[in-house]
């Protein structure tokens, strides 16, 4: 990719991840950058095709580092993808927080696609690693929720920065078991599913 498109789109989202996208102008992207709006221009065409390149490049990144690595017994393979997933969110921290900012405007159309497919994405891997070939609603609400409190909790994280990312990467992982113990409670098939063999 071409060098200054990349850090149009490094700029664009340092500004996203703090304000809103209608909150952001192209001359505050080309300030940022050292750029001119019309080299902006010539790359993306306006705000909103930036906003969406931007979005979909943290994307990408992030996804490439879900990839599963396999060969673990679940658990095993849940704590490795967090600790990969919180090395996107430490290296990309702008990335991180502008894929997941912003309200109800920002969730429609692309913008909506490309976070949705993230959380797809991340679910579907969690499911493979479970070894589970079509979660029952009790399965897939669990999974869906902690997805939720583990893009909740990356944002307190780069916020606050007040809790070692060892110690929030093994909450997590003891949520997620506790999530599914409470599951098994409703739903027989959930019970032993991060205990088995690799």
């Amino acid at each position: 990719m071409d060098r200054r498109r990349e850090e149009l789109m490094a700029a664009a989202l340092e500004l996203f991840s703090t304000r809103d996208a209608e909150d952001v102008s192209i001359d505050d992207v080309a300030s940022k950058a050292g750029a001119s709006r019309a080299l902006v221009y010539h790359y993306f065409g306006g705000k909103q095709e930036l906003y969406v390149a931007a979005l979909r490049s943290a994307a990408e990144q992030l996804e490439s580092r879900l990839r599963p690595q396999e060969g673990g017994r679940p658990l095993d393979e849940l704590t490795s993808g967090l600790k990969r997933y919180f090395d996107f969110v430490e290296e990309h921290a702008a990335g991180f927080a502008a894929l997941l900012r912003g309200g109800p405007a920002n969730r429609t159309g692309e913008v909506g696609e490309i976070v949705d497919g993230v959380r797809r994405r991340l679910f579907l891997l969690i499911q493979k690693q479970m070894g589970v070939e079509e979660p029952s609603p009790v399965l897939r609400t669990t999974l869906r929720s902690w997805i939720a409190s583990v893009e909740t909790a990356g944002l307190d994280w780069l916020e606050h920065r007040d809790i070692d990312r060892p110690t929030l990467e093994k909450l997590l992982v003891d949520q997620m078991v506790a999530l599914l113990r409470v599951a098994a409670s409703h739903d027989g098939d959930v019970a032993g599913l991060l205990e088995r063999p690799a």
